[in-house]
């Protein structure tokens, strides 16, 4: 009798294990090149796509590319229409630009970008005008203006500057919300005048702690979710810097048939950049149900989450050909069942019509 017991339990409970082991359902996907570039026009490393309110598409990239192999300056920004016509270039010969990382765009379809390599985020109108800048680029007169060193621990921060900004995005009152970035682990926030109001977040591995803040997005109630990298985890904060929680992405896939984009295989029990699970990027969609995506590099997929955190579903893997992806850098979601990503290796945008089951 205790026998048949113990068999039906393991009965009722084997399909359980079996849905834990498969962890969150494959969400079905087409895919297609959104964009159509002009003759004898080229994009690079796609480090930022965003759509603004008409659907017009703004890719930021590292092409364009101008000087020396190394420390070129690589950045250019491109706009599209929402049939993927090519329509101007942003900002050519930019002060600013040298190595392109991430572009957004506001509720007033203002367009921001934040710039790695000089160290600024610069917020353009629908002109192509500069109507505000963050930080400060080196100057090129200085003695000593190299790369940004990466001493540990790294030095403090300084109000207003930034060392290798990564990301922005902005809550409803309008308050400016910036992950930085590459050397500095923190936050900053500034208000809709550009004032320089805190800074939060600080390095290390611990809750709320960041090591490459990468990715920075913000829901509806002005909680603030971050990319955090280098911990393997998104980390969430209110709209006061205060820590709240973290969410994890710990799904499980076919790590033996499982190849990386580029280099040798991260290990499974990785926690950093190449970790299965880091987040390269994160986006969340406007709108009263709000849903979150973050992209790793390893195994190369793309997640859909709620914002308690729970994966709702994944796809696609790395790879070189169509619905596979090459270091997903940025996502941009105008619905849940649209989604744009910025792929570095593979020099492209590809356009996600998602198929999720009813």
């Amino acid at each position: 009798m205790k026998r048949l017991a113990l068999a039906f339990i393991f009965f009722l409970c084997a399909p359980l294990a079996m849905l834990a082991q498969q962890g969150a359902p494959e969400i079905p996907f087409d895919s297609v090149n959104p964009v159509k570039m002009p003759e004898n026009m080229y994009l690079g490393e796609v480090a930022g796509v965003a759509l603004d309110s008409k659907g017009n598409i703004y890719i930021f990239n590292r092409g364009n590319t101008t000087g020396p192999a190394y420390a070129a300056a690589a950045a250019q920004l491109l706009e599209f229409d929402h049939n993927g016509k090519f329509m101007r270039e942003i900002g050519r010969n930019l002060y600013g630009w040298s190595f392109a990382h991430a572009v957004r765009i506001d509720k007033d379809d203002n367009i921001w970008v934040a710039d790695k390599g000089s160290d600024v985020v610069v917020k353009f109108n629908q002109k192509g005008e500069v109507i505000m800048v963050f930080g400060r680029k080196q100057e090129a007169s200085d003695d000593g203006t190299e790369a940004l060193k990466h001493p540990k621990p790294p030095l403090p921060p300084e109000d207003g500057r930034f060392r290798q900004v990564t990301d922005m995005a902005w809550d409803a009152a309008q308050n400016t919300f910036i992950s930085d970035g590459y050397i500095n682990a923190r936050v900053a926030k500034a208000d809709k005048d550009g004032r320089w109001i805190k800074s939060f977040g600080d390095p290390g591995s611990g809750p709320g702690q960041l090591n490459t803040p990468h990715s920075i997005a913000v829901d509806n109630q002005g909680m603030v979710y971050v990319a955090n990298r280098g911990n393997s985890r998104i980390e969430v904060y209110d709209g006061e810097g205060n820590y709240v929680r973290n969410i994890k992405i710990n799904e499980p896939f076919d790590y033996a048939n499982a190849l990386p984009a580029i280099g040798a295989k991260p290990k499974m029990d990785l926690v950093g950049t190449m970790g299965p699970g880091a987040p390269w990027a994160v986006c969340i969609t406007p709108g009263k149900n709000q849903v979150l995506f973050a992209a790793d590099a390893f195994p190369g997929t793309l997640y859909k989450l709620s914002l308690d955190g729970k994966v709702l579903g994944k796809m696609g893997h790395a790879g070189k050909q169509p619905k596979e992806f090459g270091w997903i850098h940025e996502i941009a979601c105008p619905t849940e069942n649209e989604v744009y990503v910025g792929e570095l290796l593979n020099w492209r945008v590809q356009k996600l019509t998602l198929h999720p089951a009813k």
